[in-house]
């Protein structure tokens, strides 16, 4: 059985979108993050669906950082 991805859409600050990125791949088989509009901080996250509570954590830890809104 094939299994969907888990797509979340976040506004961030576009200054973190790099550390963002090295963050998830460092967490390989997390999420994998795109970036849909780079001037506005606009990010997309393609996580697989065993890890969308991982993926959540990940992103409350960046929290702390970064201003980061689901949209």
């Amino acid at each position: 059985m094939k299994k969907n991805t888990v797509r979340k859409d976040y506004h961030v600050d576009k200054s973190g979108i790099g550390f963002i990125k090295f963050i998830f791949e460092a967490h390989e088989g997390v999420a994998v993050v795109s970036t849909v509009e780079p001037k506005k901080g606009h990010i997309m996250l393609s996580i697989s669906p065993d890890m969308v509570d991982t993926a959540g954590s990940i992103i409350d830890e960046l929290k702390e950082e970064y201003q980061i809104n689901e949209i």
